[in-house]
């Protein structure tokens, strides 16, 4: 249970309306056991007595007043034998019936309170932790995704969070419930017969050994069920984002047998949790049920014996509240049960929650006031966590205004490059400086704010036109959307949209073209105005005439500013104040155009590549 700790931390926020939830459900079982107590006066009245022992019970007194049970039931039952003398037993049995009728809607209305007090506690707990994985998740580094499935990362946002919502949120109740439930009524049953409740101590831990058994081995086919769901999410992911390759290859009888194969194996996994679920309640019911036979066994064995140490009517209402026990005992199992098949999804939460942060930001960290003078990177070096070297000994400085291209073979490092400087990674080792910080003193938040990044890879938001262009930017007026989208060349095919800037462009921008969703990241650059710039391939998967739109783009965009340009078509980085040859993580060759094409070098090669082709 302690790897629930995480989950269940976020109740410190709700404290309040748990206190007011066990202050209710107190109250709730304080008349439940008082509506049941009336079980033995009642069957008194009907059976038990006749009008001499009423007079003799009369005869010893007023009972004297204490502050105990026993004076109160002492009382009570003198109170209601001076009725039946004084006024009949019908009387009697009249008043009988409105105290029960009026405990029974005092423990109900008390009992909805409770209800009432405990649903933010259970809502408000799994929105607290949704709100805490997305968080981590839009915190943690992107190497952590490198290692992990798109697909079951959902899954545990979504079927996990979910289970946590059904399974341990719902059994939450119980949890402030039943045990006081037990409490009072164990407590009573020992006032009642001390030599019963000492068997029924006896007999309950057995039961508890059973069905704990049980739960285990749900814990164990659940958690093999949530990984199976994340694999099948994973499958899904790959499949809706490769259709079009797998429509063109014919692959659909191969990525079917795949999906079928998983989908059977959650199946048989989803069928077996079920079946050991279920037992939850029939088990708890039989044991319940036994140990009940068992105590009216030895119950009756003191009522009918020579040595007699109960009275029917005790017994019966001893019978009465056991059979009360019952029930919060079953539901504290089955939220056993419930927890166990939450516990595997809370297992797979905290594997987000807790996830080590390796970007970690200096609590007191330097203030950047803009970009002034250069960039450094110093002797850097970076290596994946599975030990894989990308870069060795890089050094480089970029000074302000100047353009710099990185150009290489895939894999040789470039794209590693200029993700270390707004900290999507860390180097390894070496270090690199604006203005002479290094950036791991730098807040992340400033850091990036200096920066602009267009990708390869149009990344858009299922949003409007506007929203996308504005994205990340606070209180952005019209003008400036529009005058960025025209520095991007996307002003003309905004507007003959059919809401313009306020048309939804779908998911992933899918209701525009390459070379279209590619100038709506330009314009989304060119509205943030960052004073350093990365462009990763931005031109590379464009055809002619939309290369040739972005490209212009670009130029405007990169007028005045420090950037860093991954070039995969090298004609598109001629004019650059220095070309960067990358090869196998290291500077191959640095210089100019010109310069490299004459050396006859790794730059050369690439060039000639390119040319014939």
């Amino acid at each position: 249970m302690n790897k629930l700790t995480k989950i269940f931390s976020y109740l410190k926020g709700y404290w309040k309306y748990g206190v007011l939830n066990i202050v209710f459900n107190m109250l709730s079982v304080v008349f439940s056991l008082f509506s049941l107590t009336m079980l033995a006066p009642f069957l008194n009245l009907l059976f038990l007595k006749n009008d001499n022992e009423y007079h003799e019970q009369l005869a010893k007194g007023v009972p004297e007043v204490k502050m105990s049970v026993q004076s109160l039931i002492d009382n009570f039952n003198y109170y209601l034998t001076n009725m039946v003398v004084t006024q009949g037993k019908m009387q009697a049995l009249i008043l009988i019936c409105i105290i029960v009728v009026t405990v029974i809607f005092l423990k109900n209305i008390f009992r909805y309170a409770a209800l009432y007090y405990i649903s933010p506690i259970r809502n408000g707990v799994v929105k607290d932790l949704r709100n805490a994985i997305y968080s981590k998740v839009l915190r943690l580094p992107l190497s952590y995704y490198n290692e992990e499935k798109k697909g079951d990362i959902l899954s545990r946002m979504t079927n996990d969070v979910m289970d946590i919502e059904w399974s341990v949120m719902q059994s939450l109740e119980m949890f402030f419930r039943d045990p006081l439930n037990i409490i009072a009524f164990l407590g009573t049953l020992i006032f009642l017969s001390p030599q019963l409740t000492l068997l029924v101590l006896i007999l309950l831990p057995v039961t508890g050994l059973i069905i704990g058994k049980v739960g285990k081995s749900l814990k164990r086919t659940s958690f093999k069920g949530k990984e199976s769901m994340g694999v099948l999410l994973s499958l899904m992911e790959e499949t809706l984002s490769g259709l079009r390759i797998i429509t063109a290859f014919n692959g659909q009888e191969k990525a079917e047998e795949k999906f079928y194969a998983e989908n059977e194996r959650y199946n048989v996994l989803s069928i077996r949790a079920y079946r050991k679920a279920d037992l939850a309640s029939p088990i708890s019911e039989f044991l319940g049920v036994a140990v009940l036979v068992i105590i009216m066994y030895f119950g009756g064995q003191l009522v009918l014996g020579e040595k007699a140490s109960l009275t029917g009517a005790v017994f019966i209402t001893y019978i009465a509240i056991f059979s009360q026990l019952i029930p919060p005992v079953k539901s504290v199992t089955v939220a056993y049960y419930n927890i166990m098949k939450g516990l595997a999804s809370g297992e797979r939460i905290n594997k987000i929650l807790q996830a080590d942060l390796s970007i970690i930001e200096n609590p007191n960290p330097s203030p950047l006031d803009g970009f002034k003078y250069k960039i450094e990177y110093k002797n850097v070096t970076f290596s994946y966590s599975n030990g894989v070297e990308v870069l060795s000994g890089i050094n480089l400085a970029i000074k302000k205004g100047k353009t710099i291209a990185l150009v290489g073979q895939s894999g040789a490092g470039k794209s590693t490059l200029a993700d270390l400087l707004p900290r999507f990674y860390d180097c390894t080792a070496g270090a690199i400086l604006i203005d002479g910080l290094p950036i791991k003193d730098i807040g992340l938040k400033n850091l990036r704010q200096q920066m602009g990044i267009v990708t390869q890879e149009s990344i858009l938001f299922n949003d409007t036109v506007f929203g996308n262009i504005a994205f990340g930017m606070e209180n952005a007026t019209e003008e400036a959307v529009i005058r960025a989208a025209k520095v991007a060349n996307a002003h003309d095919f905004i507007m003959q949209m059919e809401q313009g800037y306020q048309t939804n462009i779908g998911d992933r921008g899918g209701k525009l073209s390459g070379g279209q969703r590619q100038r709506l990241s330009i314009a989304r650059a060119v509205l943030k105005n960052p004073p350093i710039l990365i462009l990763d391939e931005a031109t590379s998967a464009l055809d002619i005439e939309s290369e040739r739109l972005v490209q212009d783009a670009l130029n405007k965009l990169l007028e005045n500013r420090t950037s860093l340009v991954i070039a995969h078509r090298l004609s598109t980085i001629q004019h650059a104040d220095e070309i960067i040859v990358m090869h196998q993580g290291k500077i191959a060759e640095r210089g100019k155009h010109a310069e490299l094409h004459a050396a006859n070098g790794v730059y050369r090669k690439l060039c000639d590549m390119q040319s014939f082709s």
